[in-house]
């Protein structure tokens, strides 16, 4: 079964996210278990964390039809050494977040050099503060997103993605979510059958279909290899619809959560309802 939803709010609490993805007919969800534009993080209290786990459990969602992303401050590749330290710190905040909620993935971007060190130096941190949260977390997978590129962001190429992976000491606890609007603007072309089948047999033979863990499904405004990150609603931007409709009939996504983030929420469920009709 194909898990499709969106990035829900969690305003009013953690349990109100699991209605809001019901009430789009959403089969995933998205959420940040916190503020992401904030280093400090307010506690899980019981009662939070009970009323999400027994709503969950009322709509039937379980832990692999959930993708929480991390933080938008953690920089995992930061080469400053306390804003590094900080970011390490705040990134294993949020795998044990994850488990205290019971659930089983967090998405992160991967990070940025701030062109004070190489892009090779960058993956080289990452690839360290990855291995040091696997080393003092248990359960929890970790879901690296390939970015458009944009400024200093590193893990805009499979290449790039699969340094990162070869350097995990446990890959059991690693993969990757795939965003069609990153893929686009960091030069992945989808605008055809064939140019889709050719981005994913590239991503198949160097980083492999079974690290795919998660999907973010957005058009984009931005043109072609522009390296800017600007999502739009599927249709709407300059990949279309022919390439989400091509990713659903041709991509073994079957068991992993596919997220909706275009821009004009009020479209949701129609999104979801012509993805599910495919």
């Amino acid at each position: 079964m194909k898990y499709i939803g969106a990035h829900v709010s969690t305003s009013g609490g953690l349990d109100k996210a699991v209605i809001r993805a019901k009430d789009l007919n959403a089969r995933a969800f998205a959420i940040f278990t916190n503020n992401p534009l904030r280093w400090t993080t307010s506690t899980l209290k019981y009662e939070s964390i009970h009323n999400f786990k027994d709503a969950c459990k009322k709509f039937n969602y379980s832990s692999s039809q959930i993708l929480p992303h991390s933080g938008y401050l953690i920089n995992l590749g930061n080469p400053y050494n306390d804003n590094l330290k900080k970011s390490r710190l705040a990134f294993i905040d949020e795998i044990n977040r994850c488990q205290s909620l019971g659930l089983k993935l967090l998405n992160f971007h991967p990070g940025s050099h701030l062109n004070k060190i190489s892009e090779k130096d960058c993956l080289e941190k990452i690839s360290d503060s990855i291995n040091l949260a696997l080393e003092q977390t248990n359960q929890v997978k970790l879901i690296i997103e390939n970015t458009a590129g944009q400024g200093t962001n590193v893990g805009y190429s499979f290449e790039q993605l699969i340094f990162v992976i070869n350097k995990i000491q446990d890959k059991n606890r690693i993969g990757v979510c795939l965003d069609t609007c990153h893929l686009f603007s960091s030069g992945y072309d989808l605008r055809t059958k064939t140019l889709c089948e050719k981005t994913f047999k590239s991503f198949d033979n160097v980083i492999g279909l079974n690290y795919l863990c998660g999907m973010h499904f957005n058009d984009s405004k931005s043109k072609f290899k522009s390296r800017i990150d600007r999502h739009h609603n599927l249709g709407k931007g300059n990949i279309r619809r022919l390439a989400f409709k091509w990713i659903i009939k041709n991509v073994n996504c079957e068991g992993i959560p596919i997220i909706l983030e275009t821009t004009d929420k009020k479209l949701w469920k129609e999104e979801i309802a012509w993805l599910n009709s495919l």
